[in-house]
């Protein structure tokens, strides 16, 4: 069985300005793929896409979008030149946290930006890509999760809702896409650190410090790894699900810190 060569795949990645999005991004063109990087915040492309292209010489498109503005997605994707339109590998990064509440006492306001984000914004880039893949019988799509779609912990509760319906979307999308070449992946890890807590408490770093105290939390290139395993094994291989957690974490909860 031949691995999947990633050399001059078109590779759309959101969120790619930072965190997993951004190491998935150098991962890929450390490959040879051909990348769109897409994020809100233009000059952060910019210096990530020169980065990109200087290091490993690699073509890089820059996106500036908000995955939340169903508009503007479609457009975006529509409007892609022709040496861009046939995007190989979808990796639906763009996601985030708002708050640590009970249900009773959180912010509309947080629970509309995670779920504009994090469900609405990942259904919108998949309904603008998908089409070109079924029609050219080829793709793959990676969806980012969490420990939390499987999980629910204190608090967490509109967050978990969130990445639980992330997993029943990828679900979904294995079953309408099986009777095509396409294939669709979760990669959901545990704690990881990255800028995650500090959008979740909203830049209190102190307390974004706190969730990894006394663990030795994943990393970016971690959750990175996982995908471009996942993306490069042979095409009848499916991976469909990659749980990652820490060591030392047990589950959402269980955490033995030291």
């Amino acid at each position: 069985m031949h691995m999947t060569s990633l050399k001059n795949k078109v590779v759309f990645i959101t969120g790619a300005t930072s965190g997993f999005g951004k190491e998935t991004a150098i991962s890929f063109a450390q490959k040879g793929a051909r990348l769109i990087i897409a994020a809100r915040r233009k000059e952060k492309l910019n210096e990530l896409a020169a980065f990109l292209k200087k290091k490993y010489k690699t073509a890089v498109l820059v996106l500036p979008l908000d995955v939340r503005k169903k508009t503007a997605v479609a457009l975006a994707v529509k409007k892609l030149p022709a040496a861009w339109k046939d995007i190989d590998i979808l990796v639906n990064n763009a996601g985030l946290s708002r708050g640590l509440d009970k249900l009773h006492e959180a912010s509309l306001q947080d629970w509309e930006e995670m779920i504009d984000t994090n469900i609405k914004g990942l259904l919108y880039v998949s309904r603008a890509v998908i089409p070109a893949m079924v029609k050219n019988n080829s793709g793959h799509i990676i969806n980012i999760g969490s420990i939390a779609g499987h999980e629910v912990y204190p608090k967490g509760n509109v967050y978990c809702a969130t990445k639980h319906a992330v997993d029943a979307i990828t679900k979904g999308m294995r079953l309408d896409l099986v009777d095509t070449d396409i294939r669709v992946t979760t990669i959901d890890p545990g704690l990881a650190e990255t800028e995650f807590s500090i959008v979740r408490f909203r830049g209190n770093v102190n307390k974004a410090k706190s969730v990894y105290t006394g663990i030795e939390a994943l990393s970016a290139k971690d959750i990175a790894d996982a995908v471009i395993y996942a993306a490069s094994r042979p095409k009848n291989v499916v991976i469909a699900e990659i749980i990652l957690l820490p060591n030392k974490q047990g589950s959402s909860q269980v955490v033995h810190r030291k």
